[in-house]
């Protein structure tokens, strides 16, 4: 996702762009014509003003929720034989783009890939060292092992499309909840052994 900043930097230099482009040339009198930088009114009915005032207003609130405010939601691999495992649809993109795993428990992505276009045939998972190719229309099994809690991203070749592996700590009982369950399933109260 791009930041705040790279956002208004590009919004900023294309309006410099933009202004360089429409500033008007000062011709000397020797070639006839003179040229000034002063706008020339045109008039459109009201209309046409107030549709493209709320066109251009929507576009920008449109932009601005895709990449600022639409999260997709994090899906759950499921653990089967001691491996947790999702499948990953490579589509105009990846479905889920966020995938929450457990730390310390070996993870499997199957990347399918649907889409023939040249960015996506790649997957790259930095933090892991992995750099895959992925076969159109086929199944590709990714795996590694999670140690630390946070977010890895994984990218398509190109950096264009994106998602992240969120792994999470996996929670250990205190010393008090094992005393507790302990104390719990021996209704006797005797000691073990």
């Amino acid at each position: 996702m791009l930041s705040k900043n790279q956002i208004w930097g590009s919004l900023t230099g294309l309006g410099l762009l933009i202004g360089m482009a429409t500033t008007a040339k000062v011709a000397t009198p020797a070639q006839g014509s003179v040229q000034t930088n002063q706008f020339h009114s045109i008039e459109q009915p009201l209309g046409v003003k107030v549709g493209v005032t709320v066109g251009g207003i929507g576009l920008i609130g449109l932009e601005l929720w895709w990449f600022l405010f639409s999260k997709t939601k994090a899906q759950q691999a499921q653990a089967s034989e001691g491996v947790q495992e999702i499948t990953i649809t490579v589509d105009g993109g990846y479905d889920p783009s966020r995938v929450v795993v457990n730390s310390g428990q070996p993870v499997r992505l199957n990347f399918w890939r649907k889409d023939p276009s040249d960015c996506l045939e790649k997957v790259l998972i930095p933090d892991f060292h992995i750099a895959r190719d992925l076969e159109l229309n086929q199944v590709t099994q990714i795996e590694f092992m999670p140690e630390k809690p946070g977010e890895y991203p994984f990218t398509c070749g190109m950096n264009m499309f994106r998602g992240v592996v969120e792994v999470q700590g996996v929670s250990q009982p205190s010393k008090r909840d094992e005393a507790s369950l302990i104390t719990a399933g021996n209704s006797n109260n005797q000691p073990f052994g």
